[in-house]
């Protein structure tokens, strides 16, 4: 079994401990990826990333939050093995354990109690900076204003045909696990993660008849930038991927990569949604 967690959280090191005394107490082979092994003050079989790391388990888990996830899964996208997110962070849709909760997760693992969902990525590729671009995420692909204050005029087609042009401070291409990331607080619809779908969620249009569109996940996005100010900002799951100016086009589609996410039994998207949005059907 294979640890990652990330480094710059001092919090993760207190659960990847305990987390190896467990494996270690059930017999089973204890693999950590180096930066894990020095935040933890732990010894084993080390591998340099958790690209190297999960060539080597059966069953990789990540310890922090969404973002520690995300960024394990663009490394390791396409790899058969599964990944179990521990949370140490606050809302983590993704990191489905809570750290306290650890004990017992690993008890449904050894009995077998659990399911495997696959979730594809996206990506996005073109032309920006003078340079080809290429990136790949497991939420969402954003093209948006930057830090200025002024909005961004972007022309989007779909499969070659030309749907509009929007003036907004952004446009949030995600899959549906992203749906209830960044596309779900510029209002997109929160959609379950086995659809197989694209959302496109423009972000504070200037139009109001420009809303959020759902689309099939065969759909090819071509994004063009028209306004020359400000600089518009090409990011996937936050990462900023680089500054793109006006003639600069991506196209974003589903990537033919995915990861595996672990589901311990008993739990379930709805069971997700009411936990983490507080949904209790109140009626105020």
């Amino acid at each position: 079994m294979g640890l990652v967690g990330n480094s710059e959280k001092v919090s993760c090191a207190d659960a990847v401990k305990q987390a190896a005394r467990l494996v270690r107490a059930a017999g089973r082979t204890l693999c950590l990826e180096e930066s894990t092994a020095t935040l933890a003050g732990l010894k084993g079989e080390l591998y340099p990333d958790a690209a190297a790391l999960i060539r080597a388990v059966d069953l990789l888990l990540v310890f922090g939050g969404d973002g520690t996830l995300l960024r394990v899964a663009r490394e390791i996208a396409g790899a058969h093995t599964p990944i179990l997110g521990i949370n140490i962070g606050s809302l983590g849709f993704l990191t489905a354990v809570p750290s306290d909760g650890l004990a017992p997760a690993l008890r449904h693992v050894w009995r077998g109690e659990f399911t495997f969902e696959s979730r594809s990525l996206i990506e996005a590729a073109g032309q920006g900076g003078g340079r080809a671009l290429a990136c790949a995420a497991l939420n969402d692909i954003v093209i948006s204003r930057g830090i200025a204050s002024r909005l961004v005029e972007l022309e989007v087609s779909v499969d070659g045909e030309l749907l509009t042009r929007y003036r907004c401070d952004g446009l949030i291409a995600s899959s549906p696990t992203g749906s209830t990331a960044y596309s779900l607080a510029a209002g997109g619809a929160v959609i379950f993660p086995t659809a197989h779908v694209l959302a496109l969620t423009p972000i504070c249009p200037h139009t109001l008849s420009n809303r959020a569109l759902i689309l099939p996940s065969s759909a090819t996005l071509q994004v063009k930038v028209i306004s020359p100010r400000p600089p518009s900002v090409l990011s996937a799951d936050g990462q900023v991927v680089s500054e793109l100016a006006a003639g600069d086009e991506i196209t974003i589609r589903r990537s033919r990569r995915s990861v595996r996410l672990m589901h311990l039994a008993g739990s379930s998207f709805c069971e997700t949604l009411r936990r983490k949005l507080h949904w209790r059907g109140a009626t105020i």
